[in-house]
């Protein structure tokens, strides 16, 4: 299984391997820092303010990236990166696909459980943001109709599209993490993903 999803094309880095490596201990507490920052909301804050709530200087800043929204870029690019390490790694080849769906989408919607509807306003305004979390948000698809695509193969399920499961159970979190979808729920993006990915794994396993 793990073999199998290895050659799922991943999306491109905002940092290539060697300029993360490169990063120094100051660097990566900022970038952690800023997520806390963005959390409330980025459009309207200057690089010298983001410097001022940092406690560190623009040189440093402007170090990391050329701008305030390619340090945002960075900033999600690598928690989402985070995440999903964490969701391979819950996956073991001792598991059936259903269940291996599960453990990875439940990992996976981790991304999303604090967003707040601050950020998810500002992200949706910056065009390379929207294509960063679609690039993503195609990755978790695909691994998710690999998977599918075994509990098909292992009579697991029945022979479904499994494109289009995918598509739908694996984009829940992103579509339940908009600023105009968060206030609706009762509640957060992660639990109200993870209840409906249960309702329609339930719904898909042969009895």
């Amino acid at each position: 299984m793990l073999e199998r999803l290895r050659g799922v094309p991943a999306p491109a880095p905002v940092l290539s391997r060697e300029r993360a490596d490169a990063l120094t201990t100051r660097q990566r507490e900022i970038l952690d820092e800023l997520g806390r920052i963005f959390d409330k909301g980025f459009v309207d804050v200057t690089m010298a303010e983001l410097a001022g709530q940092l406690n560190c200087s623009l040189r440093t800043l402007y170090g990391l990236a050329e701008s305030r929204n390619e340090l945002v870029l960075m900033v999600v690019d690598r928690n989402l990166r985070k995440v999903g390490r964490a969701a391979r790694d819950a996956i073991n080849d001792d598991m059936t696909a259903l269940d291996a769906i599960r453990a990875y989408l439940g990992a996976a919607t981790v991304a999303v459980q604090n967003t707040t509807e601050e950020f998810a306003r500002d992200i949706s305004t910056v065009t390379a943001g929207v294509a960063l979390n679609a690039g993503h948000s195609d990755y978790l698809i695909n691994v998710t109709r690999s998977l599918l695509d075994q509990a098909v193969e292992q009579g697991e399920i029945d022979d479904v599209d499994t494109a289009a499961v995918a598509r739908m159970i694996a984009g829940l979190g992103s579509d339940f993490a908009r600023a105009d979808v968060i206030p609706r729920l009762r509640e957060s993006p992660k639990k109200a993903a993870d209840q409906m990915v249960d309702v329609v794994l339930a719904g898909l396993r042969r009895t």
